[in-house]
């Protein structure tokens, strides 16, 4: 079995996939000091609930945009699960190229977003990944990743609004049962939801406009679906993409040679 780690600014997924299908997935907040005991404790007790054994773990695969979380979790999987995980970043053999100027600096999951979308949608795409960014993905019709665009995400902007106007509430995300609010709150709604949604369908035709072709659009996160519900731009919500890029890249990278040592000997290690 595959356990697949994808490490976001906001959450850490943990699932495992036994070959066939996803047995389990389990997220929790992303915290950069959380030590790799800590995590087992919570780990270990979800799989005992889903009747995965620890010891059926064959490999591991970690995605992470938190450098600062690597350590802890790479030390998770050699602890924990006896294996070496295979880390996602720009060098490894990904059956595609990374056509922008610095492909180190591509974050892990825009590169497995845009494995994964041209695996099981073909190309050429666009990836819309609704995340603590937003993210748009160009994907060749070889799959070859071509750039995009980064933009906030939703949850940074109702934040970012709560804390420099001092009369605006925190509020939830939703779509307004009208555009014109007729009181703070619900006027706060119909700004980040149509102001997201003209976000979505203005990029996406820019995107479309210099890229000189159809594109097919794909999204994922979890807010993908509440946003697909006011725009036709979105043909398909994907919502484990960043996982299926994980399992994808580990099919298409040697496992890497687990080595035990001691927790002293093991080096902080940077993305």
């Amino acid at each position: 079995m595959l356990m697949a780690i994808d490490a976001g600014n906001t959450n850490v997924v943990f699932a495992v996939h036994d070959g066939n299908e996803w047995l389990g997935r389990w997220r929790i907040a992303t915290r950069p000091d959380r030590t790799s005991d800590e995590y087992a404790v919570w780990l270990l007790t979800l799989l005992q609930h889903s009747g995965i054994r620890p010891e059926a773990i064959q490999s591991c695969v970690i995605g992470t945009v938190v450098p600062a979380a690597l350590y802890n979790l790479r030390r998770l999987c050699r602890d924990y699960f006896s294996a070496e995980p295979l880390i996602a970043r720009a060098p490894l053999n990904w059956g595609f190229p990374i056509r922008v100027d610095q492909p180190g600096e591509v974050g892990a999951d825009r590169l497995l977003n845009s494995l994964a979308s041209h695996h099981h949608y073909k190309g050429p795409l666009v990836v819309i990944d609704f995340g603590t960014a937003t993210t748009f993905d160009v994907v060749d019709h070889d799959g070859a990743y071509l750039g995009g665009v980064i933009a906030p995400g939703i949850n940074l902007s109702i934040e970012a609004l709560h804390r420099a106007a001092a009369r605006l509430p925190r509020i939830g995300i939703g779509r307004p049962q009208s555009v014109i609010g007729r009181s703070t709150v619900p006027a706060m709604q119909s700004g980040i939801f149509w102001g997201y949604v003209g976000l979505v369908e203005g990029i996406v035709s820019r995107i479309k406009a210099e890229y000189g072709a159809p594109l097919k659009v794909i999204a994922t996160g979890g807010l993908a679906p509440l946003f697909a519900e006011g725009t036709l731009v979105i043909e398909t919500i994907d919502p484990d993409l960043t996982l299926d890029g994980l399992r994808l890249l580990a099919a298409r990278n040697p496992t890497p040679i687990f080595q035990r040592t001691t927790r002293d000997n093991l080096k902080i290690e940077h993305e």
